[in-house]
């Protein structure tokens, strides 16, 4: 767009492009995508979509803050016109589907928890396991605790219900030879064509019935065989019939009955918890709990709880998640009627929608709340426990070494070596209390001859900030944030792993740059602090979490060193002991190390792989390959 848009809260003037269309916004239902730069980051549903679309324009609207930070950034907008409400309501929910735009409620649930699949469209359906929920078109059950309740549960349909167990393709035209789970009758057969796809999927159909919770006319069943194999003296019929029973009562103990009406049931309560929601889901099958499952939806906590509620089964049930008969909330949905209709279509029998005020109903809703507060409990010590050991440990920090502004960036630096060769500096880098992998540093030791632990600070030191000052300056003339540079964002803190020798070095070398950047130095025989330009070292509290955060960060600094000292001493063995190989000079040394990239590859390459490196001539590489076969050396460090 070639004008700037018009910000409702501002005063600007709004784009000849969107007032155009806000113009022509037809009174008809349907839905609205909000844009900004291209991108939808907002998806709604209007009954009429020029009063609710124009709503958003209106400079006295009370939006709520959400609404007004998503308001500012529209530049475009579109919409999709629909014949009445309820289509509205399942375009709406397909498209947040699709496109998860940032303002909408998204409904979260990063827990891999399994489910029981069962796929209707295959000629004979498996009960499988299934890690996750897909949108294929198959039935799931679940989610359940964990693959030990689904494998008990499996076990217990395929004792019931003989249904094939392997995943090999069937071909009615060439039968094949049945296997040993059929002659122990767990098993159909299919393959061997010995049941037809009709009775095969009555059978599928009462396993799904059993998934669901209907477990009463199974047993019933399973009784009455063994009592009539009982009564005609075959016993171990009768046994069987007996531990099949024993397998589904089992089950049953496992779940708790609280309805004696054999209702199905899903009980969602929903509570807002800092930005987002929580929302507890339990259900209830044939009078039986089944299972319970929480789930977050992302930016919903300024929302209505019946709006929450409105979204979360919006993106929740679908084809592959059906309704059941009944559902309890705990508030009220704004479009009630709508979303029951969308509901019974998908279950394809009437769907309830209650919100209970009295009675058995509301004691099941209680719990899914009770459940929910308890949770929100446990989040809240988690965090502050979180909280705790990273910001309130740099506050505490802050506060112990009187610095002027939170220590946010603290950067840790080691040296290591052996007797003065090959070594190495670490700079390990610790944001907001919590260690920034990605932004780990190593550095070759260039210009310190031996073991000069002093003198290879300084070197380490000057490198680092140096190259900081230079992209710094870079990002500022191209108007670039320094934190999205390799070196640019300097630390708040430095913190040096060693004493008041190697604390003055690092010292000297950032003053040189000419920067004042807070330093410290911690030495590991009584975890005392030293401070620059003081006698006395500072001593925390060793239950401190202030303490505790910087032993951290040199216990991270002294790893990281060590483990890079370690790879280069390694390479430096093995490109010695490759030197002394006939017709290996530096050239094809580096051939060597950059095609195999471990030593333990280098080590277990056939000759023919050794043969593949660019420019060493076949005679060389047998010598090589020879070489590495009689080396008995137990290296694996990186050789690149």
């Amino acid at each position: 767009m070639t004008e700037a848009v018009r910000r409702p809260f501002n005063g600007a003037r709004m784009s000849p492009q969107l007032q155009f269309k806000l113009d022509n916004l037809p009174n008809s239902p349907g839905c609205y995508l909000m844009k900004s730069e291209g991108e939808i980051i907002y998806v709604g549903k209007a009954k009429n979509l020029k009063n609710r679309v124009s709503q958003y324009f209106h400079y006295s609207a009370q939006h709520t803050p959400k609404v007004r930070a998503m308001v500012e950034k529209i530049d475009d907008f579109d919409i999709m016109l629909v014949d009445g409400e309820l289509e509205a309501f399942t375009l709406e929910c397909n498209l947040i589907k699709l496109h998860m735009p940032h303002y909408n409620i998204r409904l979260k649930d990063d827990k891999a928890y399994p489910y029981i699949r069962v796929d209707l469209n295959e000629p004979f359906p498996r009960v499988e396991l299934a890690r996750r929920q897909e949108k294929d078109g198959a039935k799931y059950f679940g989610p359940y605790q964990g693959a030990t309740v689904v494998r008990e549960v499996l076990d217990v349909v395929r004792m019931v219900f003989p249904i094939r167990v392997c995943a090999k393709k069937l071909n009615p035209e060439k039968p094949q030879r049945p296997c040993v789970h059929h002659q122990v009758g767990q098993c159909p057969a299919p393959c061997a064509g010995k049941i037809t796809e009709a009775d095969y999927r009555q059978t599928i159909l009462r396993a799904i019935d059993f998934l669901n919770g209907k477990y009463a006319p199974v047993l019933d069943e399973m009784n009455a065989r063994m009592r009539e194999a009982s009564a005609e003296m075959n016993y171990e019929r009768a046994a069987l019939y007996r531990d099949r029973a024993r397998a589904i009562e089992a089950v049953m103990q496992k779940q708790k009955a609280i309805s004696t009406a054999q209702a199905d049931q899903d009980i969602i309560a929903a509570l807002p918890h800092d930005a987002d929601a929580m929302v507890q889901l339990m259900f209830v099958r044939s009078g039986r709990m089944i299972g319970s499952e929480r789930f977050t939806l992302e930016g919903a906590a300024d929302e209505p709880l019946g709006e929450i509620l409105t979204q979360f089964m919006l993106q929740y049930y679908g084809p592959e998640i059906t309704p059941p008969r009944e559902i309890l909330l705990c508030a009220a949905p704004p479009e009630h009627d709508v979303i029951e209709q969308l509901l019974s279509e998908q279950h394809g029998a009437r769907t309830y929608i209650l919100t209970p005020r009295r009675g058995e109903k509301l004691k099941l809703v209680n719990m899914a709340l009770k459940n929910l507060k308890d949770e929100a409990k446990k989040l809240d010590r988690k965090n502050a426990g979180s909280r705790a050991r990273t910001i309130g440990a740099l506050e505490e920090l802050q506060a112990a070494l009187g610095l002027p502004k939170l220590p946010r960036r603290i950067e840790g630096y080691d040296i290591s070596n052996t007797q003065g060769a090959q070594s190495v500096a670490s700079e390990v880098v610790m944001v907001d209390g919590v260690s920034a992998n990605k932004e780990y540093r190593h550095y070759r030791i260039k210009t310190v001859e031996g073991a000069n632990d002093f003198a290879s600070m300084y070197e380490v030191i000057t490198r680092r900030l140096s190259h900081g000052l230079d992209e710094l300056e870079e990002r500022r003339t191209q108007g670039l944030d320094a934190e999205g540079g390799k070196f640019s964002w300097l630390p708040d803190l430095i913190l040096v792993d060693g004493g008041r020798g190697q604390l003055n070095a690092a010292m000297e070398a950032m003053q040189a740059q000419g920067l004042d950047i807070p330093m410290i130095g911690l030495a590991k025989r009584i975890e005392e602090i030293v401070l620059p330009g003081q006698e006395e070292s500072l001593l925390l509290d060793r239950h401190s979490n202030a303490l505790h955060l910087i032993q951290r960060v040199r216990d991270e600094s002294h790893r990281f060193a060590i483990i890079h000292h370690r790879a280069l001493r390694g390479r430096a063995s093995i490109a010695s002991k490759l030197d002394g190989i006939p017709g290996v000079g530096e050239k094809r040394r580096r051939a060597i190390l950059k095609h195999f990239k471990t030593v333990e590859a280098l080590r277990a390459a056939s000759l023919d792989e050794v043969k593949q490196v660019p420019g060493l001539p076949e005679k060389v590489a047998e010598a090589v390959w020879r070489f590495m076969r009689e080396d008995g050396a137990e290296n694996t460090s990186p050789i690149h």
